[in-house]
């Protein structure tokens, strides 16, 4: 089993920036893949970025250039850093992990994912 817990989201103008982490806990085995999720209301959930073991992210073509992925191991951390946000960004944003291969944003659907942590809100404003 493996917990996921996410902090960081809140509401922000457009043009601002977040950084939401998400803390891992359990069996960490299993945790190979990780990735954010996001679901914006009325909307199905999308993959934004996904890193694999070896720290090689990636990511859906409409945050490209604007969110960095990145993990610390040794934290047992995930990192989604967040620029230039949009009102199109707005949503509850999910720390996710799988042992799925490969983990890339392409292949990465959310029937793939094995956890799913609680969520928190991005709200973006113009």
């Amino acid at each position: 089993q493996v917990h996921l817990v996410e902090s960081g989201g809140g509401s922000v103008q457009t043009g601002g920036s977040l950084r939401l982490s998400c803390t891992i806990s359990g069996d960490t085995g299993t945790t190979g893949c990780m990735a954010w999720f996001r679901q914006a209301p009325g909307a199905e959930r999308e993959g934004v970025a996904t890193i694999n073991t070896y720290g090689q992210p990636t990511y859906t073509d409409s945050v490209k250039g604007r969110f960095t992925i990145s993990r610390d191991n040794a934290k047992n951390t995930l990192y989604l850093e967040m620029y230039s946000l949009e009102p199109d960004d707005t949503a509850i944003y999910y720390c996710t992990t799988t042992d799925y291969r490969p983990c890339t944003i392409v292949t990465l659907t959310a029937d793939r994912i094995y956890y799913w942590g609680q969520g928190t809100q991005v709200t973006v404003s113009s």
